[in-house]
């Protein structure tokens, strides 16, 4: 139970996943148990093989387990089977990836990727009901719905898409968001205006997001929670400033001391080191 009696929004309990058999079997995610609270901002961070991708899907149930168990609001869902289940659970539980023109069909509009995503909540809505939520689910991310609705995906520019996989989103008022690598495929203007979207998205919404980056500097900013992965292991865990100014694994170090070359600047560890 978290501090206020609820149960904590998302709990993953000894999730692991293989992949393959015998000696090529690899643990792509391996025995992870890690809780977030609603309303807050968590990050999972890791280099590409890490395991923070896989761990994703796992949540968002487009793979399976192997061992473990997810539980949404004290819920196990880990053995959800059939489409009206998944359906039920994906109304609270939706996803952006990093390829946003990879989510579009280019033959259809704006329009037309919004309004599918109405499917999952199987109401039936009017046209003008319809068009009243996606304008909102636009305006919420900083897109007029006058000049995004009729375009196709070629006509925006990759911010603007990924904005749009966003909207569409939380146009069935989800409880959590996971954000796998948003801003990997956008030029460094969009990508501060993805993170300031998300912000936003959870303070005005108190929606939840569980942000999956390479980047821990991205992570830093937008997050209160810190999940660090290496090897499909949870190595490190903790609030962002404890993490930031006392990292306690080799891995955490190496991550922040890389991301400040990067940049130019040193990093001053929690031993004093400098790098």
């Amino acid at each position: 139970m978290s501090a206020n009696g609820h149960p904590p929004l998302l709990r993953c309990v000894g999730l692991t996943r293989v992949f393959g058999q015998g000696g090529r079997a690899v643990r792509a995610v391996a025995d992870v148990d890690l809780s977030m609270r609603r309303g807050e901002i968590a990050s999972i961070v890791g280099e590409s093989g890490s395991g923070k991708s896989t761990l994703a899907r796992l949540v968002l149930r487009l793979l399976q387990p192997t061992s473990g168990t997810v539980l949404f609001d004290g819920n196990d869902v880990t053995r959800l089977r059939g489409f009206t289940a998944s359906r039920a659970y994906w109304t609270h539980v939706q996803a952006v990836f990093q390829d946003p023109f990879g989510s579009f069909n280019q033959f259809f509009p704006v329009r037309y990727v919004l309004r599918s995503a109405l499917r999952l909540e199987g109401a039936q809505l009017s046209r003008q009901e319809a068009e009243t939520r996606m304008s909102a689910a636009l305006e919420s991310v900083g897109l007029d719905p006058g000049s995004v609705l009729g375009q196709l995906p070629h006509e925006l520019s990759g911010g603007q898409r990924q904005r749009v996989m966003i909207a569409r989103a939380v146009m069935v008022q989800p409880e959590l968001l996971i954000a796998d690598e948003p801003t990997t495929m956008i030029d460094a203007s969009s990508r501060a205006n993805i993170l300031n979207v998300l912000l936003d998205l959870n303070r005005d919404r108190n929606l939840t997001i569980l942000f999956i980056t390479h980047d821990i500097s991205l992570a830093t900013y937008v997050s209160d929670t810190l999940f660090i992965m290496q090897g499909g292991k949870l190595v490190e865990s903790g609030p962002v400033e404890r993490v930031t100014r006392a990292s306690e694994h080799p891995y955490t170090r190496q991550l922040f001391a890389d991301t400040f070359s990067l940049h130019g600047r040193s990093w001053h560890g929690a031993d004093g080191s400098t790098t």
